[in-house]
């Protein structure tokens, strides 16, 4: 009798290992503006496709340095508590350098050309460290001129097309309205990330890059004091306020949703907030890319952000699956039509459904193909430090702008050595 308790308690303990053991819990983390309350629709439905799956969000971090810095004190005490993490688009050098991400090529068993291919090209680079892919997109995003459309209707005045434009346009604008706390454009000078992006879109504008291919720096000398030079120009013509060197990325989005500003240099995430139902210029609002400094072409700064798998977690291989199928169309489709998230795939920009959620997404499709990913550095952060700060002090007068670049380029000297 007791022998036959023992076979049949053995038995069900055999029938129950499978279940026990097909549990899997994927901890993921990503950041509280990039709509978790949306992307838990997407985790429900992965986790009916695959039972036995679970998967738990910890979100933070309303910036990308905060969020940054969350995950670099987690990531370095090699934590295992966290499976998958999204991280911006400028991270995946840094993290990947550091030992803290798998590479997802290795955990898919596939190659990086083929993971890479279908995506919008300069984001797809920018998953791509050292011939590893490090993340895939979540979603992708740059920035655009945002301008006010009616305004411009009422004077008869095209899209400026050029730096020279957009000034001789806000000028004539702003002495015809009369408005005294009415800007001429707003860009971001305080010491943060999107004052990098002043600093490099007209640099790119004119052909040039940071870094080459093997990471050396390749910084133009003249042309970075050219493109500081343009920014110079428009604030002393008053186009730009004069404390520009304190304006970070919500203060260019709170000052023209107000109606403060004829141009924004801005992310498409703001199209939304100008669009609400107590937004003063909704239905107001037009959307292109950035102007380009003379003889040169428009570029802008690539921005969204990026699944991970740690590098730490017990479970890559189901977890490089969900980020596989996070990074998939169905999802990028998902989150456009949903949360209008711009897709990382160029044919979905001609998907009646996507159009209809993003109206303007099509027209700056081909800004979005030509965007530059900001220097792909396991030191990024240390560029990005030398880079904001100095921008911020030539902007705010405080560092003459020979000085100023020519500063830069020392400090990056050094840090890219």
């Amino acid at each position: 009798m007791k022998t036959r308790h023992l076979l049949a308690a053995g038995l069900a303990a055999a029938l129950l290992a499978p279940l026990a053991q097909a549990e899997t819990t994927l901890r993921l983390y990503m950041g509280s503006a990039n709509r978790p309350d949306v992307m838990r629709k997407m985790f429900d439905l992965y986790e009916q496709r695959n039972p036995g799956v679970k998967i738990v969000i910890e979100s933070g971090g309303a910036t990308s340095d905060l969020q940054r810095r969350y995950l670099s004190t987690v990531l370095s005490a090699r934590d295992s508590s966290l499976d998958i993490m999204q991280i911006d688009i400028a991270s995946p050098a840094q993290f990947m350098t550091a030992q803290w991400l798998e590479p997802l090529d290795k955990a898919l068993d596939t190659d990086a050309a083929s993971l890479l291919k279908p995506f919008v090209p300069a984001f797809g680079r920018a998953n791509l460290v050292d011939g590893k892919v490090a993340t895939l997109p979540v979603f992708i995003d740059a920035q655009f001129l945002y301008y006010r459309k009616d305004l411009l209707q009422k004077y008869n005045l095209p899209e400026p097309r050029t730096w020279d434009e957009l000034a001789s346009t806000a000028r004539a604008v702003m002495d015809k309205e009369k408005q005294p706390n009415l800007q001429g454009l707003s860009i971001q000078g305080a010491p943060i990330e999107g004052t990098v992006c002043t600093f490099l879109t007209p640099y790119w504008s004119q052909g040039k890059e940071v870094l080459d291919a093997k990471g050396k720096l390749t910084l133009d000398v003249p042309s970075a004091e050219k493109g500081m030079a343009m920014w110079m120009g428009l604030l002393d013509k008053g186009v730009l306020k004069k404390n520009i060197a304190e304006v970070k990325t919500q203060d260019t989005t709170t000052d023209f949703r107000a109606g403060q500003a004829v141009f924004a240099v801005t992310w498409g995430l703001v199209w939304n907030r100008l669009q609400e139902a107590d937004s003063p210029v909704k239905d107001k609002v037009g959307i292109t890319a950035l102007p380009a400094m003379p003889g040169g072409k428009s570029a802008s700064c690539a921005g969204g952000w990026q699944w991970g798998v740690s590098a730490f977690s017990a479970q890559k291989k189901p977890a490089a699956a969900l980020v596989k199928w996070l990074a998939s169309p169905e999802v990028a489709k998902y989150l456009a039509i949903n949360a209008a998230f711009l897709p990382s795939y160029p044919e979905l920009y001609q998907d009646a459904e996507v159009r209809k959620a993003i109206p303007w997404a099509a027209s700056v499709a081909t800004a979005l193909e030509g965007a530059h990913p900001r220097p792909v550095s396991a030191r990024y952060s240390e560029m990005s430090d030398v880079i904001r700060s100095t921008t911020s002090a030539m902007l705010g007068r405080s560092q003459a702008v020979p000085a100023g670049v020519a500063d830069i380029e020392s400090r990056l000297k050094r840090v890219t050595r």
